[in-house]
Formats: structure tokens, sequence, C-alpha cells
């Protein structure tokens, strides 16, 4: 008579014993090493339903299509075999056991040690910095951040270092992180410049120049030559670009200069007012004004560091501000009139804002949608109120006509 058992093999080397161990390091590493549980095998092999049997001595028919087995039964039957129990038979057939629940315990602790750090930072309470780790929590960024086995605390370093005075970003790393190449780890990078969106009402970077953009929006340069600002007819004086500035106003001519070039030698601006746009469009048509236009820079979306550096030396004169009629232009605005005292809204009310929507416009009329979070408007209070009724943005180019009729009157009336 035959016995339906299991033939003296080693387990760990047995194919019929694998998907069992498989089942049993799966179920050990879930509880923690508990040996209370059991496992289940679906449609078993013979050679399988044999060795269930003989670790349970309970017969299991041909053709079964589940067979369970307790970790307790297998951890036995293994001792009885070879003299090492279910734990030492695993470990030494493969990679040690995971302790899960462990380190989901260590996890937690690492999240809410790195949590509490945020919230002694100088950046706390901020709106942007709350919807900042409000990002972190809910998108699991921070768990996969401490399984990586990194922690907040540089993150935390560069962001209440910002803003900078256009430095470096080598130098700012170096100050800041003491490692010049601190900024090539992509992940931490990643987590700063997100935080930087949020700061600026701006969508997530998703190319070298909205980084750049970023980067110089909190007064960190990555690159003097690639920060660059479009200027038209702007009078000056100083070496060798403000001869460039002279000749091309002559001819009303756009110049583009770099943050480089504007650091060369001392520039100063010779304007009683100075006419600040977002898009390039505005500034090719005022070129139709020819040299009697007046000084015109375009910010060509977040004013760079360029443009920064040569209104630093404009200097009392009285910048006419404007940006587009969206969330992130009144966000940049905002940041225009607090940055200088001598800039003022330029065709940024709220009557602006109705009047380029059209009288036909209703609530929800066309035009793209405001998109992101919504900004206050200081300077207009019923503006912001505007903006959320309607829905819409409004670009520049719509308000092309006025804006030239506002250069035009600025020239004299020549063009």
């Amino acid at each position: 008579m035959s016995v339906d058992t299991e033939p003296a093999v080693d387990p760990a080397r047995d194919p019929d014993w694998a998907r069992l161990l498989e089942a049993a390091r799966r179920s050990l590493e879930r509880s923690g090493g508990s040996l209370a549980g059991s496992v289940t095998i679906a449609r078993p092999t013979d050679g399988e339903r044999r060795v269930v049997i003989g670790i349970t001595g309970v017969h299991r028919p041909a053709g079964v299509q589940r067979i369970a087995v307790r970790l307790a039964d297998v951890d036995l039957h293994l001792r009885q075999l070879s003299g090492r129990g279910l734990i030492d038979t695993l470990t030494e057939a493969g990679a040690p056991l995971r302790d899960r629940p462990g380190e989901r315990r260590r996890e937690a602790l690492a999240r809410q040690a790195a949590l509490a750090r945020a919230r002694a930072s100088a950046c706390a309470g901020q709106e942007w910095f709350d919807r900042w780790l409000d990002w972190l929590r809910g998108d699991g960024m921070l768990t996969r951040l401490v399984r990586a086995g990194g922690d907040l605390t540089p993150v935390l370093r560069v962001l209440e270092a910002l803003p900078a005075a256009d430095e470096p970003l080598p130098a700012f790393a170096e100050r800041v992180l003491g490692d010049t190449k601190a900024f090539s780890d992509a992940s931490l990078r990643g987590l700063v410049l997100r935080a930087v969106a949020l700061w600026q009402g701006a969508p997530p970077p998703t190319s070298a120049e909205q980084e750049r953009a970023l980067w110089e929006a909190v007064g960190v340069v990555p690159d003097d030559l690639a920060s660059h600002v479009l200027v038209l007819n702007v009078p000056a004086r100083g070496g060798v670009v403000g001869e460039w500035l002279t000749q091309a106003a002559a001819l009303a001519l756009p110049m583009r200069l770099t943050l480089h070039q504007l650091r060369l030698g001392a520039l100063a601006i010779d304007a009683e007012e100075i006419f600040v746009t977002e898009n390039p469009a505005v500034l090719r048509a005022a070129t139709a004004l020819g040299p009697a236009a007046p000084p015109l820079v375009c910010t060509e979306g977040m004013p760079s560091a360029a443009l920064h550096r040569l209104l630093a030396v404009a200097g009392r004169a009285t910048l006419r501000w404007r940006h587009d009629f969206d969330w992130p232009g009144v966000r940049m605005l905002t940041a225009a009139l607090a940055r200088y005292p001598a800039a003022v809204p330029w065709r940024m009310s709220a009557a602006d804002y109705e009047a380029a929507l059209g009288p036909a416009e209703s609530v929800g009329g066309s035009g793209p949608r405001l998109t992101g979070t919504p900004a206050a408007t200081p300077w207009d209070p019923a503006l912001a109120a505007a903006m959320h009724r309607h829905g819409r943005a409004v670009m520049e180019e719509r308000l092309l006509p006025v804006l030239l009729d506002d250069l035009r009157a600025a020239s004299g009336g020549s063009g």
C-alpha cells in the first residue's frame, strides 16, 4: 500500500514547496513574523498537494481547488525535517524577512518628525507653505521621501533662506547647504521648486526655462546668460550697454539684454516713467510709434533677474506696470508694487477688466477660464471680486488698442 506523502527533500530547493514558502513569506512580512496565521494555495499541483498532506497528516483528494495550511504546522514540520523553523528556512533561502508593521511605524514616526520640523519653520503659517505641506501629505511624496532615507531639513533650509538677492545658484547652494552642486539632486530641487511655484502662484515647472524663471522669481540666478529682459526705447547712459540702449532707442529697435551684460558696468536709466508689460506683442506693436514711444520693458511672464537689475538703476522713474488679468498676473503685480515704491498699476482696475470683457459679456462668458488659486488685488479689491464673478481671464492682447492709446499719449501724441 503506497503512502500519499512528500519524499524526504530539502524544502528550500524543492519546486513543490516554492509557492507555499512564498505565501508564507508574504504572510510573515505582513504580520511582523507571527506564526498565528495560515496560507492558502489555489489550484495546487499534485506535488504541492502531497507537501501539504505531509505537513498536516490530513489527506487532500486529487483535483482539490484550494488547500490551506497553518504557518505553525509548517514551522513544526520544517523543524522535524531539518531542525530549522520556517523563519530560518526562508531567511537562509533568500533575503531576510521584512517587518512591514515595523516599517510602517518607523515611517509614521519619520513623517511626524518631518512635519514637526516643518511646522516649526519660519515659513510656517504662510498660505503657500501650508498648501505645499498639504500637497506633500496628500500626494504621498512625504512617505516616498522617508522611505528613501531622506528628510525635509535641506528643503526647509532652502525655503527659509529665500528670497535671495540675485545670488548665483551655486553660491546660494554653498551658502545654505554647504555644497555648490546640491541642486543636482532632482528630489531636493523638485521639492523646492514645487514650493516656489505655489509661492509665486505658478504651475509646477515642466522645463528648464520654467525652472529658471521660478528660481529668478525668488532671487536665485541659475545662469546670468539665460536671464534676459526685452526693452524698447529705454534711454540710458554708462558703459557699452548704455551705448547700445541709446542707439537702439534712436531707431525704435527692441533689444534683449542678459543679466550678464547688465552687470558689465555702471548703468543709469534717464526716464521719468517706464511702462512694464507682460506680453511681447504689446512691445512689438509699440514699435509702430517710432523713437517717440515711451520707454517700455517686457517681463515675458514672470519678471526675470535681468529685468530687476535693469529697473534697479531706473532712479525715481514711475513704473506703470501691468500683467494679464489672471491669478498669476495679479500675484506678479502685487509683488511688483511691493518691491518698487515707484510702481503703479497700468490698466489693471476692475473697470479695465470689465471693459476688456465687453458690454455683452455675462457671468461665465467667453474667454479662457480662470485657473489656479485666487489672489487678492489690494490696489483695487473690486478687481478680484469681478474676476471671481466672471471666472474668465483676459490676456493683454485684448487690451492692445487701449494700451497703444496710452503709449501714444505718453509719447506726446506722435506716431
